[in-house]
């Protein structure tokens, strides 16, 4: 048994925090057995940890057993509509989900314990997807946090610092360069990686994108070059910047490249720096196991104090509001935010923990983000804002393979103002 099992079933065994929720369920279940909660888990390099997780749970106590279901957020969509949605939800956190939210169709989880733990400067991220007005409809669990990946032993061969300021960056992207280095590994083939990397550095790093959305929204139908704010306007600055970085600082090859060379390739050594998430960090790792990397954000700016990393809640937790055994998944929801399971569920998958008192992910290879993280210096991708009924990566692709950014993010604009219309 693994030393997580082991904590697991020790706390639950021990009823810390669970024995409140067991007397209550004991009403439910009517003396006739276990009280079954259906468990929807929608990440899937994450299920045998979960699985492991539900198993601890249910071999741990007698009224409650947790029933785990991967099917995926079509399958939990489709059972809304059903009126027989899951009795928990631990799934990512985005405009699919919000259609939860905004519609009050989950329930209030702000008496919980669980709810208690929860960083308060991470609300205005979870309230750019949608809100109930009255209520906390959803927790974060899991938190990803994104920024530059670098080669550090590339780094300390060519004796260069990491940069925190746009000029610094072209320095080290010129010395690299004059050494035969490919400074960024670009994968210009799959435009889902210029979408969350390219793309959602550069405006993250210039933009307030809480405050740029919150306002976008406000324009509704009226978004257009005269209005407050603009995708043509606001954006355009950082599309200046990444289409220089992207035509003078990548491999030759990036258009034909897709995800899956540019982890060989990083690996390889053939890029100092790569713009993907923790998930190619894992792959990277597997390549080449004994590689140091590291991470930092992209600096857009002449002020240090700018920098700030991409995070996405990759995962939340949600009872709906029509759960048939509500009680029972609160007491299921209540042990999955024990400290040794959330804790150790984010050290698995390179997460951050958005609890108060969560220790910092000291794993060297994103323990860069840290501070920033800490500090709240963080935004959402400015990709994962937009309804997925734009289509924002092809935009981007075209904008980094050479088409024009201003008439691009007009048409953004358009987009934005005949969605609005329509809603």
């Amino acid at each position: 048994m693994s030393p997580l099992t082991t904590r697991a079933a020790r706390f639950a065994a021990g009823g810390i925090g669970f024995a409140l929720a067991a007397t209550a369920l004991a009403g439910c279940t009517g003396g006739s057995g276990a009280e079954t909660v259906r468990f929807t888990f929608s990440k899937r390099e994450a299920i045998d940890f979960m699985t492991q997780v539900v198993a601890d749970f249910n071999a741990s106590q007698d009224d409650v057993e947790v029933v785990i279901d991967t099917s995926g957020v079509d399958v939990v969509s489709a059972s809304f509509v059903r009126g027989n949605p899951p009795d928990l939800m631990l799934a990512n956190y985005n405009m699919e989900v919000s259609r939860f939210v905004d519609r009050c169709a989950l329930s209030d989880l702000s008496g919980t314990d669980a709810a208690a733990t929860i960083r308060p400067d991470l609300q205005p991220l979870m309230d750019q997807y949608g809100v109930c007005e009255g209520q906390t409809s959803a927790l974060p669990y899991s938190l990803m946090a994104s920024s530059v990946i670098y080669n550090k032993e590339i780094f300390a061969e060519h004796d260069l610092e990491v940069p925190t300021t746009w000029s610094e960056l072209i320095e080290v992207g010129d010395r690299l360069q004059d050494a035969g280095v490919a400074p960024f590994y670009a994968t210009f083939k799959d435009d889902w990686t210029i979408g969350q990397g390219w793309f959602d550095y550069s405006i993250g790093g210039e933009v307030d994108t809480i405050d740029f959305f919150e306002q976008l929204a406000g324009l509704g139908t009226e978004v257009g070059p005269d209005s407050a704010v603009s995708f043509e306007k606001d954006f355009a600055g950082p599309m200046e910047q990444m289409v220089h970085l992207a035509e003078n600082y990548t491999n030759p090859d990036a258009p034909s490249r897709g995800y899956d060379d540019g982890n060989v390739a990083f690996a390889n050594g053939e890029g100092a720096m790569y713009l993907q998430g923790p998930w190619a960090i894992a792959e990277v790792g597997r390549i080449a196991p004994d590689l140091e990397v590291g991470t930092f954000p992209l600096p857009m700016t002449e002020d240090p104090d700018d920098r700030k990393v991409r995070v996405n809640v990759d995962l939340a937790a949600m009872i709906p509001a029509d759960a048939q055994h509500p009680e029972a998944a609160r007491a299921f929801l209540e042990h999955l935010y024990q400290p040794e399971i959330i804790e150790a569920y984010n050290a698995s998958q390179l997460g951050f923990v958005p609890t108060v008192d969560a220790p910092p992910n000291d794993d060297p290879r994103v323990e860069g983000m840290q501070e920033f993280y800490d500090a709240g210096q963080v935004y959402q991708g400015a990709s994962v804002l937009i309804p997925k009924t734009i289509p924002v990566f092809n935009y981007g692709q075209a904008i980094v393979l050479g088409s024009n950014p201003e008439s691009i993010l007009r048409t953004l604009d358009a987009d934005w103002a005949r969605l609005a219309l329509r809603q």
